[in-house]
C-alpha cells in the first residue's frame, strides 16, 4: 500500500490530515487556494484531500495512467480526436436554454439550463467516458470495466466500448438494477456484461467496491473507467478536465446571450463530476458563486440521506481522502437517495477542498423536494429531468428569490429523466 494501508473499497481508515506519502504537508508548502488552476498538486492533493490510497498492485497502473494522461494532453492528435467525437458523436456544444416559465413561476432571477441531457446517451457522463477510453486505447488496454449507479455512466461506457469494439463489464448494485431497468436493458443491447452486486445496500458504493476488486485481479489488460471525480489520483483531475467542456461552453454561451457572467452556478452533487465540470472554468471568477446540491434523502437530521459534506467527516474511501458518511469508528454509513446516481457516501476531493476553502457552497434537497421539482419542470418547461438535476432545480427557486429579478442563474441539467419514469411513477403511486 501507499499513503497508509486502507483495504481497497473498504472502510475509511483514519489518515492524518495533510499527509503526502507519509510526510506532513506544512502550511508553507501548500499552494494558495486562490490559484485554482494549479490544483491538484504534484501528489494529487487538493489541500488535505485526494491523494492515492490503493493496493500495491494498482500503484504502477495509476502512475502509468498519470504519465499517459500528461503525454495525451501534450499531443494535439489526442485533443483533436476527443473534440471531434464530442462534436460529431456526442452532439456538443449542448444548448444554453432560458427557462422562461420557471423564471416567471419563481418570480426572481433569470434561470438558464445548460442542457447536457441532450448529449448522446442522455447525460454528461459520455464526455468523461470518451476521454478515458481514448486513454485506455493509448495504453494498450483491451478490457474496460466501470461502476454505475443510475446507469448513465454504465450506458455511456458501454456506448463508447461499442464504438471502438472493446469488451465492457459494468458493476451495478442489485438495488439500482431494479430501479434503473431501462438503462440495464440499454447496456445489454450495447453488448456490455452487467454484474449485479448484492453486498451492502446493493448501490453505487458497493458497485465501486467490486469494480476495484476486479481491477486488482485483472490489472494487466483492464482499464477502469471511473464515472465521477473521485478515486485515486489522477482520476479526480482527469474526470474534471474531461467534464470541464461543460463550463467552457457555458461561459461562452451565457456571455453571448446575456453579455455577462452568471451570478450563481448550480449543480447536483453525488460524486460531483457534472458539478466540477460546470464550476471549474469559473473558479477564478470571484463574482460567480457556485452552489452544489447534495441528496438530503429523508432529511440530514435522519440516517437516510447522502449528504456527505453536510453530514459527514473526512476519511478515506475508494482511493482518496475526502468527506464521507461514517460512524465514530470510521465505518461507512449507507447512503440513501431517491436518485440512484446520488446515493454515494462520499464526494470528489476537489469538492471537499472547495467546501473547506469556502469557494463553493453546498446545500441539500430531500427526496420529496426532488420529486416536486421533477414534476414542476416537466409541466412548465416540457423537459423531463433526471432525478439527479431535479435536486439542483429544487434549490434554484430559493436562489432565484434570494437574487431577485436582476440575478442570473445557470443550472446544469445533467441528465434526462427517461431512466427514472418507472421509479417516479412508483413513488407517485401511478401505474404505467
Amino acid at each position: 500500500m501507499r499513503e497508509g494501508k486502507p483495504d481497497v473499497g473498504e472502510r475509511p481508515l483514519g489518515a492524518k490530515a495533510g499527509t503526502v506519502y507519509g510526510t506532513a504537508m506544512t502550511d508553507a508548502a501548500k499552494p494558495s487556494p486562490n490559484s485554482w488552476s494549479q490544483w491538484p498538486d504534484a501528489n494529487g492533493r487538493f489541500g488535505e484531500f485526494g491523494g492515492r490510497y490503493v493496493a500495491e498492485t494498482l500503484m504502477p497502473l495509476v502512475l502509468d495512467l498519470e504519465q499517459e494522461y500528461a503525454r495525451a494532453k501534450a499531443d494535439p492528435s489526442f485533443q483533436a480526436e476527443f473534440d471531434w467525437l464530442l462534436e460529431h458523436y456526442v452532439g456538443r456544444p449542448s444548448p444554453m436554454y432560458y427557462a422562461e416559465r420557471l423564471t416567471k413561476h419563481f418570480g426572481g432571477a433569470k434561470i438558464y439550463f445548460k442542457r447536457d441531457e441532450l448529449n448522446h446517451t442522455g447525460a454528461h457522463k459520455i464526455n468523461n467516458c470518451i476521454g478515458q477510453v481514448l486513454l485506455a486505447r493509448r495504453m494498450g488496454k483491451t478490457r474496460i470495466i466501470a461502476e454505475t449507479g443510475a446507469g448513465q455512466h454504465g450506458v455511456a461506457t458501454a456506448t463508447i466500448c461499442a464504438r471502438f469494439g472493446l469488451p465492457c463489464v459494468v458493476f451495478m448494485g442489485e438495488t439500482d438494477v431494479e430501479r434503473q431497468k431501462p438503462n440495464v436493458f440499454r447496456m445489454k443491447l450495447l453488448g456490455a456484461e452487467i454484474v449485479p452486486v448484492s453486498s451492502g445496500t446493493g448501490t453505487l458504493k458497493d458497485a465501486m467496491n467490486e469494480a476495484l476488486r476486479d481491477w486488482v485481479t485483472n490489472v494487466a489488460n483492464t482499464f477502469y473507467v471511473i464515472g465521477t471525480a473521485a478515486g485515486p489520483h489522477p482520476y479526480p483531475m482527469l474526470v474534471r478536465d474531461f467534464q470541464s467542456v461543460i463550463g467552457r461552453e457555458a461561459r461562452e454561451q451565457i456571455l453571448k446571450q446575456e453579455g455577462r457572467l452568471p451570478d450563481v452556478l448550480v449543480a447536483a452533487i453525488g460524486g460531483g463530476s457534472n458539478a466540477i465540470g460546470l464550476f471549474h472554468p469559473f473558479l477564478e471568477d470571484e463574482g460567480v458563486r457556485m452552489i452544489g446540491v447534495e441528496a438530503g434523502g429523508h432529511g440530514v437530521d435522519t440516517p437516510m440521506h447522502a449528504a456527505s459534506l453536510s453530514g459527514g467527516q473526512p476519511g478515506i474511501l475508494h482511493g482518496n481522502r475526502t468527506y464521507l458518511l461514517q460512524d465514530k469508528d470510521g465505518q461507512i454509513i449507507d447512503a440513501h437517495s431517491i436518485s440512484a446516481g446520488l446515493d454515494y457516501p462520499g464526494i470528489g476531493p476537489e469538492h471537499a477542498f472547495l467546501h473547506e476553502t469556502g469557494r463553493a457552497e453546498y446545500r441539500t434537497c430531500t427526496d420529496k423536494e426532488a420529486l416536486d421539482a421533477f414534476q414542476l419542470c416537466t409541466k412548465l418547461e416540457g423537459i423531463i429531468p433526471a432525478l439527479e438535476p431535479a435536486h439542483a432545480l429544487a434549490r434554484v427557486g430559493d436562489i432565484a428569490k434570494e437574487l431577485g429579478k436582476d440575478g442570473l442563474i445557470v443550472m446544469n441539467m445533467c441528465g434526462r429523466g427517461d431512466k427514472d419514469i418507472f421509479s417516479v411513477a412508483g413513488h407517485l403511486g401511478m401505474k404505467i
